[in-house]
């Protein structure tokens, strides 16, 4: 049963043993506790755990989050963690995690955070990165978006009444 131990070495930080060792304990009791949870809760009992996991997402998104730490959140493989996580969401855990970051950075350009500050502060490790995945899902570059919302605020500021929708001015009857 210990046969997982070997890898470790002895400079190994005791947070590294921690995630191992649930790993461990996850392939050998998990197994059997899942398949009777399985037979007894299928439906909510994954479904449960599958959102555990999105939340784990939605916690921790500024940190480094792999494959493997989102599956052994939720007691799974990475293979059915996959499978299930996507029929779920639509998306697969990574692409729902880009998805995040790219939403929380949107947020924090527009609040006026730098783009090397946006970049660490929602998990990626390269600005280069960053960058360029922001401009291949929202079609622009950070810098880009963080001016366009900067020049929006002062446009609201300088004539507030322009951005007050139709419908709503002419419910209170202001046209």
């Amino acid at each position: 049963m210990l046969q997982g131990f070997n890898i470790l070495k002895v400079n190994t930080s005791f947070q590294d043993i921690q995630y191992h060792v649930k790993g461990i304990l996850n392939s050998y009791i998990c197994a059997d506790a899942e398949k009777n949870m399985t037979e007894q809760f299928p439906e909510i009992y994954l479904y449960r755990r599958i959102v555990q996991a999105k939340l784990f997402i939605d916690n921790n998104f500024g940190e480094k989050i792999d494959l493997r730490g989102m599956a052994d959140e939720a007691y799974f493989s990475k293979f059915h963690f996959i499978r299930l996580f996507k029929m779920a969401y639509g998306k697969t855990p990574h692409q729902y995690l880009t998805a995040v970051r790219i939403n929380k950075a949107q947020l924090l350009l527009q609040a006026g955070t730098t783009v090397t500050e946006t970049c660490f502060a929602v998990g990626f490790e390269s600005l280069t990165s960053f960058i360029a995945l922001f401009k291949r899902v929202t079609g622009i570059s950070p810098s880009a978006y963080s001016r366009q919302q900067q020049q929006r605020k002062q446009a609201i500021n300088a004539a507030p009444l322009h951005f007050i929708p139709n419908c709503f001015a002419e419910q209170n009857g202001w046209k």
